[in-house]
């Protein structure tokens, strides 16, 4: 009797999650492919300390193209952040969210002003402004008639690198170096998330210029255009990041 109720038990619970799994696909697939969202979580302890290290110090740099690989069936794939240090993750942008939230928390604590409502301050104005410059990023992408693989994903992870400068600023502003240590922070910080965006959203906004892109090229205006657009994306971080530094 145990050993049927067991294999029971087990072919009932492989049952329900392969329904699951249909149902997740079925409904949010179109929207966030799951092999997408599994691509961009592929990563590893050194890729997390290399990407952090290539977000703080990105200058010196090279190369920013991104990798590419063949499949089976004879077509080309960006290459997972766990092989390729260029390739946008998820992982990264969702723990500096919670790092965000939970550092917010601290200094409200260590100012003696700690509720529980701050947690679902810092969290929403998180949110907000990620959701809000993806909005803006991607309803640009989409005015300029720019398309790509896991274009969503990828927006998603550019937009939310920001919080590593973010955290650092917060964390100047925790040891009292001084006000003109924090404002130095966060231009440097702002400046070098900036820079990376202008390099590495090259993939996203001129995919043309990537090997590993199967579109078109463009037209001599669109490219103008797209150039000015990914400026003026570089330039909107200020913006974003001097909002989430105001907890």
């Amino acid at each position: 009797m145990n050993d049927a109720t067991a294999q029971f038990g087990m072919q009932l619970g492989h049952t329900a999650v392969a329904a699951g799994q249909e149902y997740v696909q079925r409904n949010f697939g179109g929207l966030v492919p799951l092999t997408s969202l599994k691509h961009h979580f592929n990563v590893s302890n050194s890729y997390v300390m290399h990407k952090l290290r290539l977000l703080v110090f990105p200058w010196r740099h090279r190369p920013w193209t991104r990798k590419v690989y063949r499949t089976e069936q004879g077509a080309t794939e960006w290459q997972p952040p766990r092989d390729d240090l260029n390739s946008p993750d998820l992982y990264i942008p969702v723990m500096a969210l919670v790092t965000y939230v939970l550092i917010a928390a601290l200094q409200s604590g260590l100012q003696h002003r700690f509720h529980p409502e701050v947690l679902g301050n810092a969290a929403s104005r998180a949110l907000g402004v990620t959701f809000l410059d993806f909005v803006a990023v991607y309803l640009g992408c989409y005015l300029l008639n720019i398309s790509g693989p896991s274009q969503i994903m990828d927006l998603l992870s550019y937009g939310g690198y920001k919080f590593v400068g973010v955290i650092l600023t917060l964390i100047s502003g925790l040891l009292n170096f001084g006000r003109t240590i924090y404002l130095l922070v966060f231009f440097y910080t702002f400046a070098a998330n900036a820079f990376f965006l202008l390099r590495s959203l090259r993939s996203v906004v001129l995919p043309d210029a990537n090997a590993g892109a199967n579109v078109g090229t463009v037209t001599h205006a669109a490219r103008s255009r797209r150039i000015t657009f990914l400026f003026l994306i570089a330039m909107l971080q200020i913006v974003y990041m001097g909002f989430l530094v105001r907890v």
